[in-house]
């Protein structure tokens, strides 16, 4: 069964000019947060000149289109200017992962053919040894070349950014975004969320990941203005929350979590400016979703699916206005089709896309941009169902999906299960090997403010509550779970930990 709208092609024009409408406007588009004491405000006027000074300034460095530039740096408005600058000249931003290994930071720069790396000071020495390098704080300023600019004309088939998969399952992969896609997806996020020249975008997650790179571009097309934080901190976030008076908050579900957790803080400030509350890159429990709108009272919390070479926001408010079901995904956005592939019925199965935003390919690898895209259609990885609507609801990823003594575990489903017991704030749940039933799920669990339990209370209420397949054969408890760069919960660190005893089942 295939459900579709009416396709666009997506839209001509250079990406890096999305604020165009907006770029004599002298009011603030980014106020960098970097130093508390001192913010640094930013117009779409002056952005709109700095961002002309880098593209000026890549070509005077004989730079030209389809070269490869990369950033490594915190957010910042430098990052910004660098990576709009970069794609008027028609030059490819490769925002790097700060937190990933130097050896893997090597391995991108080289796999991108990157000829130039802006940097932050601090992160220097993670760039390749021979490599030319800018730094934001010694020398940007320099580099930058004042004066108009007339932006690369993009073809259909313009690469306009390139950003890199995380490699939680092997290796990053480079995704080619072009130019007409990403302007389609950035009018769609800025028009069917309502954002408006009104609106304050606050924007903590990294701006090499989806979820800020979104963020920027539908605030930055709707005239919006986005305090920008050099990266999230509960106590900054929270602050920031009342002193511009945002409207709309993002993240992913463990940031969230991590937010309410501090209630001390939340209690002190104004929530009432907050309309609507964006969640992706991972699933968010009903729970999460109830207390989000106890704190957030005016507030919408929206689940929201992405990913990065499907759009990357194929999913969104149901085109005949039909109120989304909690932990609903959303219904297609118009001009995006989609199929559920290889599940039990023809409303569950794998996720399958088509849409103008869509990866052009992955870069230098065709065996796996052959795989993945099939003639025209995005195979997500993704396991979703969809109700006689139209929503749709994640079920897990097929790689994440594991088989227990011949039943199969989608992590999400125990995760849910444990999050509905009175003491657990927060659940993370993965697979561990096992000599007799291959593998089994360990649960990493976050308990509310002074509440307890023990790894039995929980063993004994999943059983009670679900599958006994499903039950967790342990379960550790966390003053938080720790994130990788993505703002993802680290797994990798996780099973160090449980491999080295770092962590524990007492409560």
């Amino acid at each position: 069964m295939t459900i579709s709208r009416p396709e666009p092609r997506g839209y001509p024009g250079n990406l890096g000019r999305l604020f165009a409408e907006h770029a004599r406007a002298a009011r603030p588009a980014i106020i960098d947060l970097g130093d508390p004491a001192s913010p640094r405000e930013v117009s779409f006027r002056e952005l709109d000149a700095a961002c002309n000074a880098a593209a000026r300034g890549l070509v005077k460095a004989g730079l030209r289109p389809g070269d490869r530039i990369g950033i490594l740096s915190s957010n910042r408005i430098e990052f910004v200017v660098t990576l709009l600058g970069a794609m008027r000249a028609g030059v490819v931003p490769v925002p790097v992962n700060i937190k990933l290994a130097t050896e893997t930071i090597h391995y991108i720069l080289r796999d991108a053919g990157a000829l130039l790396v802006f940097v932050e000071s601090g992160l220097r020495h993670h760039c390749l040894p021979g490599l030319k390098v800018v730094e934001f704080s010694a020398g940007f300023e320099q580099f930058l070349d004042p004066g108009p600019f007339d932006a690369f004309d993009p073809a259909p088939n313009s690469i306009a950014i390139q950003p890199y998969t995380s490699g939680s399952t092997g290796r990053p992969k480079g995704v080619l975004l072009g130019h007409y896609g990403q302007n389609w997806s950035r009018l769609i996020l800025a028009h069917t969320r309502g954002t408006t020249e009104h609106d304050v975008i606050l924007v903590a997650a990294p701006l090499y990941h989806k979820n800020a790179l979104n963020a920027i571009k539908q605030g930055l097309t709707a005239g919006a203005a986005l305090p920008l934080l050099p990266q999230f901190d509960v106590e900054r976030y929270i602050e920031a929350i009342g002193r511009y008076r945002c409207t709309v908050i993002s993240g992913v579900p463990t940031m969230m979590s991590m937010l309410l957790a501090r209630k001390d803080l939340l209690s002190r400030i104004d929530t009432s400016s907050v309309r609507t509350v964006m969640m992706g890159s991972a699933p968010s429990s009903p729970q999460l979703l109830r207390e989000l709108r106890a704190h957030f009272p005016n507030a919408e919390p929206l689940v929201v699916y992405g990913v990065t070479e499907g759009g990357p926001v194929p999913l969104g408010p149901h085109p005949e206005g039909k109120p989304r079901p909690t932990g609903s995904l959303g219904a297609l956005y118009r001009g995006t089709e989609a199929r559920l592939v290889d599940g039990a019925g023809p409303d569950e199965g794998e996720l399958v896309l088509k849409n103008p935003g869509l990866l052009l390919g992955y870069h230098n690898l065709p065996e796996e941009t052959a795989r993945r895209l099939q003639e025209g259609w995005y195979y997500s990885g993704d396991v979703c169902r969809r109700d006689a609507d139209g929503f749709y609801y994640f079920v897990g990823r097929t790689d994440d999906m594991f088989v227990s003594g011949g039943e199969n575990i989608f992590p999400i489903e125990v995760e849910s299960l444990l999050e509905r017991h009175s003491a657990v704030h927060q659940a993370h749940v993965m697979p561990f090997d096992h000599e007799l039933k291959g593998r089994v799920p360990y649960a990493f669990v976050v308990l509310r403010e002074g509440a307890r339990a023990t790894e039995e209370d929980l063993k004994q209420f999943a059983l009670a509550n679900g599958p006994a397949y499903q039950h967790p054969r342990r379960v550790f408890f966390l003053e938080q779970l720790p994130l990788a760069g993505t703002n993802k919960i680290d797994q990798k660190q996780l099973r160090k930990w449980v491999a080295g005893g770092a962590v524990t089942s007492d409560r």
